[in-house]
């Protein structure tokens, strides 16, 4: 398990939660390669969610030696962190979250494939009424609802 300071420290310091990467993965054990450096480069540039098969060819373009399963790899380190949480989108690819700041799931319109985040409250009302009524406990991170948006439905 890697050493994981409360991000509270981290905004109180005036720190990106990226400048302290290196000496997390450090304290836990691990190398600083190239290849993390240039992800990390990558992420820090990003906002919200992005596939992994983006972020592998946007570090490929700055360090042709990097490998898809180092990518893979790094991005579980963070998700350990705290910097990048998983999920999967309508079509079932797995996307990356950027430094989020809740769990959530998303709505995705089959007419016109835009994709919207469900707000945090919608997604409470959601997970209890899955746990109380069927018991069961919902990872809403992975969740995707298919549908159509207003604009698309008659």
């Amino acid at each position: 398990m890697l050493p994981n300071p409360t991000a509270s420290a981290e905004v109180a310091s005036g720190a990106s939660p990226w400048d302290q990467v290196a000496d997390r993965l450090r304290a836990g054990g691990l190398r600083w390669t190239p290849q993390r450096r240039t992800l990390i480069e990558v992420l820090r540039e990003h906002e919200g969610h992005v596939t992994a098969s983006a972020l592998i060819a946007r570090c490929k373009e700055r360090d042709r030696t990097t490998t898809p399963s180092t990518v893979y790899r790094t991005l579980d380190l963070l998700e350990e962190l705290g910097l990048v949480r998983h999920g999967h989108g309508h079509d079932g690819r797995e996307e990356y979250h950027i430094l989020p700041d809740q769990v959530h799931g998303h709505l995705y319109c089959g007419g016109c494939g835009k994709t919207w985040e469900i707000r945090p409250e919608t997604g409470a009302v959601i997970v209890e009424a899955l746990a109380s009524q069927l018991g069961f406990a919902v990872d809403l991170s992975h969740v995707t609802i298919s549908g159509r948006c207003a604009g698309c439905h008659d």
